[in-house]
C-alpha cells in the first residue's frame, strides 16, 4: 500500500508541478498586467502544492529535477502547450474544475496528510476555478475573435478529460482503503459544472473525441520533454552544486 500511496502523491504532485511550470511561461507575456499577476499567483500556488506532495513522496528536489520524462505521472492535460490565452484558459477551466472537486473529496481521506493538504489547497483552487470560469465567459461571450479562440481552445483540450476519471489498479487499492477519492463518482458533477460555465459563455461543449490516455503510466506527449529541459537544466548540468 505504501508504494500505491507514493504513486498517488506523485500523480497529484506532478500535475501541480507541470501545470505550474506551464503557467509560469506567461510571466511577462500575458495580455494585461492584472492577468499576468493572476497567472503567476496560480503558478506559485501550484508549485507550492507540488512541493508539499513531492516532499511527502520523497526528496522534492530530486523528484522534480532529476527524474526522466517516463518517470513523471502527470495527466496529459497539464503538459499541453499554452497556445494562445484562450487555450490556456480552457486548459485551466478543465483542470481546476476537476482538481477542486477532487480536493473537496480528499478532505474526507483516511490519510492524515492528504486530508490536511486538501483542506488547505481546496481554498486556493477555488480561486483558480473562479478565475478560469470568469475568463471563459468573458472570451466566449465577447467578440467574434475571442469566441472563435475560446472554441478552438476547448476543442484542443477536451480530448484529455477522460484521463482525469480513469481508474487503474493502483487507484482502486487506494479508493478501497479510503485514501484516494474515486474520480468516477464526481464525473457527472464535473461535466454539469462545465456545462453551466459554457452556457453562461454562450458556448457549446465540444463533441466527445477519442480519449488520449497514458500520462499516469509515463506515456507522455513530446511536450513534456520540452518543459523538463529548461526546468531541469541547472540540476542536470551541475548535479553537485550547492547554493
Amino acid at each position: 500500500m505504501s508504494d500505491a500511496r507514493t504513486d498517488y502523491l506523485l500523480r497529484l504532485g506532478d500535475d501541480a508541478l507541470i501545470l505550474g511550470q506551464r503557467l509560469s511561461e506567461w510571466c511577462g507575456h500575458a495580455p494585461a498586467l492584472e492577468v499576468d499577476l493572476s497567472l503567476a499567483n496560480i503558478a506559485l500556488d501550484l508549485i507550492g502544492q507540488a512541493t508539499l506532495l513531492l516532499s511527502e513522496a520523497g526528496d522534492a528536489d530530486e523528484l522534480a529535477f532529476r527524474r526522466d520524462v517516463l518517470d513523471f505521472k502527470n495527466c496529459l492535460l497539464v503538459e499541453q502547450p499554452n497556445g494562445d490565452f484562450a487555450r490556456t484558459i480552457a486548459r485551466q477551466l478543465l483542470y481546476s474544475t476537476w482538481q477542486h472537486g477532487l480536493l473537496q473529496r480528499l478532505t474526507g481521506s483516511s490519510d492524515q496528510f492528504l486530508r490536511e493538504f486538501a483542506a488547505k489547497a481546496v481554498k486556493e483552487v477555488a480561486y483558480h476555478r473562479e478565475l478560469a470560469s470568469e475568463w471563459t465567459v468573458r472570451l466566449g461571450d465577447g467578440t467574434e475573435e475571442s469566441t472563435r479562440r475560446m472554441v478552438d481552445g476547448l476543442g484542443w483540450c477536451w480530448r484529455f478529460i477522460p484521463e482525469l476519471f480513469e481508474v487503474d489498479d493502483t487507484l482502486e487499492q487506494l479508493i478501497a482503503a479510503g485514501i484516494a477519492a474515486d474520480p468516477r463518482e464526481s464525473e457527472h458533477e464535473y461535466r454539469s459544472a462545465l456545462a453551466a460555465v459554457l452556457a453562461e459563455a454562450k458556448l457549446e461543449a465540444p463533441a466527445d473525441q477519442r480519449p488520449i490516455l497514458g500520462g499516469r503510466r509515463g506515456h507522455h506527449s513530446e511536450h513534456l520533454g520540452h518543459i523538463l529541459a529548461p526546468m531541469q537544466y541547472l540540476q542536470r548540468t551541475y548535479p553537485a552544486a550547492a547554493w
